[in-house]
């Protein structure tokens, strides 16, 4: 492909900051995020923003190239057939590529009450309305949190370890994705925190009230908090764009990552599934996916053909609180072992692991800067303007 290649990141999460800072090291690649927020969210520390230990947010010139060009807007649409993406503030960008980096949010659960009555801590938004909840909240009233996945155990041991008073209703069981023996450090974690466990026959909730929760055997929980961390899900632009995707709204690509319907689009993080390689929703992922997105790209643009996606896993870290952690080992393809690090150790490997990946995308956006240093780099956050709703004669360059 001759002259400059314009492409658009439709996400600013892990994955999309890292295929951004890949790209954007490529001379002739031009690079636009879009993203609906003016800040990079850790969304790995979210639990923490909710007791105040960590704000969960970084600046984009932090973790982001010099040279990235940031649109503060929500894509709306993408058009393949013209290579635009359609804005809610009114206007378009153009691209040649397109990385589909949208991540993933709180689950809308099928719960009567749940969407009035329950809070979520799966984005900023969640976790800043949650914060705010509960500093209006006595400490002695009580806190249910419903779901024992890694961001339940993490949001329920934060808050009892901050003094709250917090029940965690788990369903079948806690810790799901965790081996059975580490399941172990984890319940004697939480009870020492004074949190009552909740799970097995009759442990699914069937209803959220204002003040309370109700389970499938009958029994009711006073809540004068109840914070839902029971799944996640996807937003819904691939469905509306006409793209290929999955039951659960992820667009489908090969092992590639690019889309099944459109070389131009390849994804990266928690919005895309390979049906024959699935991996977990997570930023283990979502770190690799993103730099495997752009090395698509860039093969292509070199007339090269793409190669299939490598994933490696090497297990989860939870913190249960900023005294204790867990960390589950796992093998390469993400299967569970029963190795683990707990206690002290494993709350200093996770705090290891949160600085390490905001170290690697400050490293990234060091070495996409590079090549441009002596560029001019005020143009890089941009904003749509609200007296020009349309697209402008040249979409790239105004983008």
């Amino acid at each position: 492909m001759n002259g400059n290649v314009e492409v658009v990141v439709v996400g600013g999460g892990y994955g999309g900051v890292t295929a951004a800072n890949s790209l954007a090291r490529r001379d002739g690649v031009s690079v636009t995020v879009v993203n609906p927020r003016p800040e990079f969210v850790e969304r790995i520390r979210l639990h923490q923003l909710v007791t105040g230990s960590d704000d969960a947010v970084e600046g984009f010139g932090k973790v982001m190239g010099g040279k990235v060009r940031l649109v503060v807007d929500t894509a709306t649409r993408i058009d393949a057939a013209e290579r635009q993406v359609s804005l809610a503030g009114g206007g378009t960008v153009s691209y040649d590529y397109l990385v589909y980096a949208v991540g993933s949010g709180a689950s809308a659960p099928d719960v009567p009450g749940a969407a009035e009555f329950a809070h979520s801590v799966s984005d900023l938004e969640g976790a800043e309305g949650l914060r705010s909840v509960l500093d209006a909240t006595p400490a002695s009233a009580p806190v249910t949190v419903i779901g024992a996945g890694p961001t339940g155990l993490e949001t329920a041991a934060e808050l009892a370890e901050a003094g709250r008073r917090v029940t965690l209703v788990c369903g079948r069981v806690l810790g799901p994705s965790l081996h059975a023996r580490v399941r172990r450090p984890v319940a004697r974690r939480l009870a020492g925190l004074g949190v009552t466990v909740l799970e097995g026959p009759g442990a699914q909730v069937t209803e959220v009230t204002r003040d309370g929760v109700r389970l499938d055997d009958g029994r009711e929980l006073p809540s004068a908090v109840t914070i839902w961390t029971a799944g996640f899900r996807v937003p819904d632009l691939a469905a509306r764009s006409g793209l290929r995707t999955d039951t659960e709204g992820r667009l489908v690509t090969d092992t590639t990552l690019t889309s099944v319907d459109d070389e131009r689009i390849v994804a990266a993080g928690d919005a895309a599934v390979m049906p024959d390689l699935p991996f977990r929703m997570s930023c283990q992922a979502a770190v690799q996916l993103g730099p495997a997105a752009a090395a698509t790209i860039l093969r292509r643009i070199a007339g090269k053909k793409a190669a299939p996606v490598r994933m490696f896993f090497a297990g989860q870290c939870l913190s249960l609180g900023r005294l204790e952690g867990v960390t589950q080992f796992s093998y390469p393809n993400d299967k569970v072992n029963a190795l683990r690090i707990s206690g002290r150790p494993g709350a200093g490997v996770k705090e290891i692991a949160c600085r390490f990946t905001l170290n690697k995308l400050v490293s990234g956006a060091r070495k996409a800067s590079s090549r441009a240093s002596h560029g001019d780099s005020t143009d890089r956050l941009e904003t749509p303007r609200p007296e020009h709703p349309t697209t402008p004669p040249d979409a790239r360059r105004a983008a």
